[in-house]
């Protein structure tokens, strides 16, 4: 427990700061009880995410909810993607930067609590949102999952946002383990904006232009609303990659070869939020998305001299691009209003997810076949929808007892989720495939769905002045594996308005995703340093059952949290929560089996398997059980006084660790056949479910105001961080702690307002891979994958709007 220490004596010491804080307002009487920032401003907002109660404000929540601003979001960061300034603003949430994974980079995973991204459930305005049709089979965060897409939400649309960070499966189903993070969208048509953005990093690449706006007006004279959003961005490439050392034969050696830095990215993104009162009894409401991007990005550099080039064609080697086309829609429509004392909520909510992936570059196979070879290839498409009808009843009722009514909530809600992968062209999957992402076969393509059937009932009151407290049941059946029943208690109590504890314990559950379940492809992949045929199959596959796979089934969470409230003067809030997730039969990829063995061909093929091309062979299955701690403290305090200006700082921590604690032994068929299979891989075991996100996440913001001028400032710590080898302890690396500063400067005038800042100012850089050099790629991807805020460098960016 000595990895403790550290967060317990901050907490410790700012609870003690805040109780002095309190004495001393309490016998001096000069606190202004009116608070002046908006972030404190913020936490008095009633909150609508892990309760169903119609009067809890933040401050007041039974579960921890940070409550992030529209303000904090455009005003601390120059980022255009929603993941990265929510994780620059919520240190339990870590928004990873891969590149060179075969898409990853055009879908990056958002973590909350070191989990897999899809152990999060994103809502939005409180309804299920849709999560992605790319799945992460690269060896970086997020691996084997299909997450949410955040960015497809255009930072513009997002009034406030809710991220709920404690297990809520029994009030909202699959996918809520680690927590929620419900996006408000914007729904005052009074307030609008226009702008224009650029930024450039400082080595001169990713430049990013930007423009964006919002509005909105009444709908018969404020009997109702409409507000919408747009964006539309363009953003070039950056590289840093290191200089390719791999076979000193090759023309190129010691020159840049490769790409290794964000995309080449098109995007447009649009939000539409609407309302209409017909009575107390009626009221209809509607809101929609809608993103596309085009992107471009790398796979590995092809040698002059290696066997997967063409020398015929490509003297000096090439790079295979991956161009990917991802369109994003979300509709959701609905009634609600007071019937009696009774209030309903009823809609209907679709949303479909698609990646569509071409590439440039050759299939080796095809020309030494024919004598010709395309060099640019459809490899296919993924799709993935979900279309959900949910009923909500609620009501509170009076009991003498009680010190306030009960809320009383039950509904039900039915689900229809559906997948899809459609084949390339053949010449994209032709033997080998088109050299970096071989196409999707005729034999991977095919449509699959499931249906499911919840219903829920959530109770929630003020026992007396002082206690609070909850309970949530919520029962739901697939079809295709049955039920889940899950439970919640949470409890508060409030010794006197400056102190309160909370207390919860819940049951979860993530049901496997379509995509885990059914998705197909045969591609070229890394495997301990070696390119090899590697091929991924369903669990409920022939090929996947033949080597031991089993049908999957749902990740189960048991989640405990308790924490303590502070709130000693109007000006000042403090949280501190420790918490503990237990998770049974995790879904993972199964280590690489060896199918290249004349055993193993043999074996498939007395089985009636003809296809071996495949020279490993892998499958999604549940092999591990995992263990989270940590420790979550949040502070906020208002300088009411000060000679000028306002001024506000926040202050938020996270300690989190994760850890495997079992493991299941190898299926009988491998040992038979004598395949020494490690079930998880070390990278997978001690990384990826495990260790290399950072522990400690500590970070710093100061909002200053004087007259027309504001400073904002974001300090974020990352904590170290340690990469696993499969080939050995020898090739594992511990990468050092980082301090990152973001630092904004703006100016209103009258209704316009004028931005300058920069994201990692002092031109941070994590530690380089010392092993990249020995690796197949010689030094050039010369940055680890799993650093926190990237490697790209200080980004400097401008920034004008009107608002009205």
């Amino acid at each position: 427990m000595r990895s403790l220490n550290f967060p317990l004596q901050l907490g410790t010491a700012i609870i003690l700061s805040a109780l002095y804080q309190h004495s001393f307002a309490a016998t001096t009487d000069t606190v202004d009880s009116i608070p002046s920032s908006d972030q404190v401003k913020t936490l008095d907002t009633i909150v609508v995410t892990g309760t169903r109660s119609k009067n809890r404000s933040a401050t007041e929540s039974l579960q921890p909810i940070d409550v992030i601003s529209a303000e904090s979001l455009v005003q601390r960061t120059g980022s255009n993607e929603l993941g990265t300034a929510l994780a620059k603003l919520v240190p339990s949430i870590n928004f990873a930067r891969p590149t060179v994974v075969d898409g990853t980079e055009l879908v990056r995973p958002a973590q909350l609590k070191g989990l897999s991204p899809d152990q999060v459930l994103v809502l939005v305005n409180g309804k299920r949102r849709h999560t992605g049709a790319f799945i992460n089979l690269g060896g970086t965060i997020g691996r084997g999952s299909a997450p949410t897409d955040l960015n497809a939400i255009p930072i513009s649309a997002v009034s406030r946002i809710e991220v709920l960070r404690d297990g809520a499966s029994a009030r909202y189903g699959s996918d809520a383990i680690a927590g929620v993070i419900n996006i408000i969208l914007k729904s005052d048509p009074s307030h609008g904006e226009v702008g224009i953005k650029y930024g450039q990093y400082k080595e001169g690449d990713g430049e990013q232009k930007q423009s964006f706006g919002s509005g909105g007006f009444d709908l018969n004279d404020g009997q109702g609303f409409l507000t919408f959003a747009g964006e539309w961005q363009d953003s070039e490439a950056t590289n840093r990659a290191g200089l390719d050392r791999r076979d000193a034969g090759a023309t190129t050696y010691g020159q840049q070869t490769f790409r290794f830095g964000d995309p080449e990215s098109r995007e447009v993104k649009i939000a539409l939020n609407a309302g209409f009162d017909f009575n107390d009894a009626v009221q209809l409401y509607g809101f929609a998305t809608y993103s596309h991007r085009d992107a471009e990005t790398a796979a590995f550099y092809r040698l002059s001299n290696s066997s997967n080039n063409v020398p015929a064609l490509f003297p000096n080697g090439f790079l295979p691009l991956i161009e990917g086309t991802l369109d994003d829609v979300a509709a959701v429509a609905g009634l609600k209003g007071d019937i009696g004392s009774w209030q309903y909520d009823a809609s209907l909510n679709y949303g479909q997810n698609t990646y569509k992936v071409d590439t440039q570059t050759i299939n080796q196979s095809l020309y030494n076949d024919t004598g010709s070879t395309p060099f640019y290839f459809h490899n296919g498409k993924l799709e993935n929808a979900q279309t959900v009808a949910n009923l909500d009843l609620s009501r509170e009722i009076d009991i003498a007892s009680l010190y306030s009514p009960l809320n009383l909530a039950f509904g039900a809600q039915y689900l229809h989720q559906q997948y899809q992968i459609k084949a390339g062209d053949p010449a994209s999957y032709y033997k080998s495939g088109a050299s970096g992402l071989a196409g999707f076969r005729d034999a991977d393509a095919g449509k699959w769905s499931r249906d499911s059937y919840a219903g829920y009932i959530d109770l929630e009151a003020d026992i007396t002045d002082k206690l609070s407290s909850s309970v949530a049941y919520r029962y739901e059946h697939y079809d295709d594996f049955g039920d889940s029943n899950n439970a919640a208690f949470s409890a508060r109590y409030a010794f006197n308005p400056a102190i309160a504890v909370r207390s919860n314990i819940s049951t979860g559950f993530r049901a496997p995703s379509l995509a885990q379940q059914y998705y197909t492809q045969t591609s070229s992949q890394l495997v301990n340093g070696q390119f090899v045929e590697a091929g991924t199959f369903p669990a409920s596959s022939q090929i996947a059952h033949l080597l031991g796979a089993e049908e999957l089934k749902p990740e189960k969470s048991t989640n405990y949290s308790v924490g303590i409230v502070l709130t000693p003067t109007d000006n000042t809030y403090v949280t501190l929560d420790a918490y503990q997730i237990d998770i049974k039969d995790r879904i993972s990829l199964s280590s690489n089996i060896n199918a290249s063995s004349d055993t193993v061909r043999a074996y498939l093929i007395s089985q009636g398997i003809t296809d071996t091309s495949f020279n490993t062979v892998r499958y999604f299955n549940n092999a591990a059980d995992t263990r989270t701690r940590g420790i979550d403290l949040v502070a906020s305090y208002d300088w009411n006084h000060l000679p000028h200006g306002t001024l506000n700082t926040a202050l938020a921590y996270n300690y989190n660790k994760n850890k495997v604690t079992k493991i299941d032994g190898n299926p009988e068929v491998l040992n038979a056949l004598g395949i020494d299979l490690t079930r998880l891989d070390r990278r997978e075991q001690y990384g990826l479910l495990a260790g290399s996100t950072p522990e400690h996440k500590f970070s710093l913001t100061n909002d200053y105001k004087i007259g027309n001028f504001g400073i904002y400032s974001n300090l974020t710590r990352y904590g170290d961080f340690k990469t696993f080898s499969n080939s050995g302890a020898e090739k594992d690396q511990k990468f050092s702690a980082k301090w990152v500063l973001d630092l904004a400067l703006s100016y209103q005038y009258q209704n316009w307002n004028f931005v300058v800042g920069s994201d990692n100012i002092t031109d941070e850089y994590p530690d380089k891979d010392v092993y990249d050099i020995n690796q197949p790629t010689g030094g050039s991807l010369q940055y680890s994958q799993f650093s926190p805020f990237g490697f790209n460098g200080a980004f400097y960016y401008a920034k004008a709007s009107y608002r009205w």
